[in-house]
């Protein structure tokens, strides 16, 4: 056994060459974990938003306002992350003329792949409420809008949170597709020290997938700690 190689390496798996000072974007040049937390984040931050306003989109009775969402969920879904992710770094290029650098291309992947599984996540939220929230809220003179951002997003969201949990756990996985292309994140500095050792390919691998369980693990823990926050809540206004 040669364990003394993957703790030899653990500062490499965890931040490679990383460097922190307070001019933004604060965190350069980031690798190894701190790479895969940040595409996590990021990844998780934005396609929350595009997955929000995609699945409200859907619900529209306007057909011009709902067929964009439908379109681009469905495609969306029906694609592989890692097709999806060579076809915007590739694509890019011949769009703007411009190489996209690896780390943003699939940062943005992330967000919108992600974002597909969200709208799908809130439209299910939202109609598994019974009709009669929205019929309440429109009574009392909200509008539409004012009625789903008061009333029917805050219940549902509440819902959702398990849903949102199990797609966000699979983003930080998926994460060590950023490897593919050359990102430094932590999948791909365990292949760099694998390469180099060649005699701990066990003990590396075994560590790296420790460092992904307790990422996950991390955010589940927070996940269920939120859920009975607000089951708490709930339960103190009624």
């Amino acid at each position: 056994m040669h364990w003394d190689i993957a703790f030899d390496n653990l500062d490499y798996f965890l931040y490679g060459t990383t460097t922190l000072d307070w001019h933004f974007p604060f965190v350069h040049n980031p690798e190894g974990m701190v790479a895969s937390v940040i595409l996590a984040f990021f990844g998780i931050f934005g396609a929350f938003w595009i997955g929000l306003a995609a699945g409200l989109m859907r619900m529209s009775r306007r057909w011009w306002v709902k067929l964009p969402a439908v379109c681009y969920i469905e495609v969306i879904r029906g694609m592989p992350l890692l097709l999806l992710i060579f076809w915007f770094y590739y694509l890019a290029p011949v769009i703007t003329g411009e190489t996209m650098p690896a780390f943003s291309t699939t940062m943005f992947c992330f967000m919108v792949f992600t974002g597909a599984y969200v709208g799908e996540i809130v439209r299910a939220g939202v109609k598994a409420l019974p009709k009669g929230q929205m019929e309440a809220a429109r009574s009392t003179g909200l509008s539409h809008v004012q009625a789903m951002q008061l009333v029917i997003l805050p219940q549902a969201l509440r819902n959702m949170i398990p849903s949102f949990v199990n797609q966000f756990v699979s983003l930080t996985k998926d994460t060590s597709l950023a490897a593919i292309l050359g990102v430094i994140e932590l999948t791909r500095t365990g292949i760099q020290v694998d390469n180099r050792e060649m005699v701990a390919s066990f003990e590396i691998w075994i560590t790296i997938a420790c460092l992904y369980f307790m990422i996950c693990y991390i955010l589940t823990s927070y996940s269920r700690r939120l859920e009975a926050q607000l089951s708490r809540y709930q339960a103190r206004d009624r």
